[in-house]
């Protein structure tokens, strides 16, 4: 797996982690926090809890599956993203508009607290 694909799955792993990090079990929790945010590799984490790495390469590829499957029923990590992008275009069209400063301010507020519930 290149670098680029290492990272892309890191980044993809964290934000499913965010959204559904209660539903995991303890043991999910624990070893993925030490694997993609600790950065701790198999062997570190082996000898940490006494258990082989070929174990803990199992716990971590379980919870991932687990937070896929998570993923596919509730969709909050897409629904995140499309909430973004829409809100992202909505500034491009606010900050292009020929509406007046008052009402451009205004219509910015709100995005900007829409944004900040994200």
């Amino acid at each position: 797996m290149s670098q680029e694909n290492r990272l892309e799955k890191t980044n993809r792993i964290n934000l499913l982690f965010d959204f559904y990090e209660l539903l995991l079990t303890e043991k999910q929790q624990t070893f993925l926090k030490y694997y993609f945010h600790d950065d701790f590799s198999l062997g570190e984490i082996a000898a940490e809890f006494e258990i082989s790495r070929q174990a803990v390469y199992e716990h971590i590829k379980r919870a991932e599956q687990v937070l896929e499957q998570y993923e596919e029923k509730l969709g909050l990590l897409r629904k995140h993203e499309q909430r973004t992008q829409r809100l992202g275009k909505l500034r491009e069209l606010l900050d292009a508009s020929t509406m007046g400063q008052d009402q451009k301010l205004k219509m910015s507020e709100i995005v900007d607290q829409l944004e900040a519930w994200e």
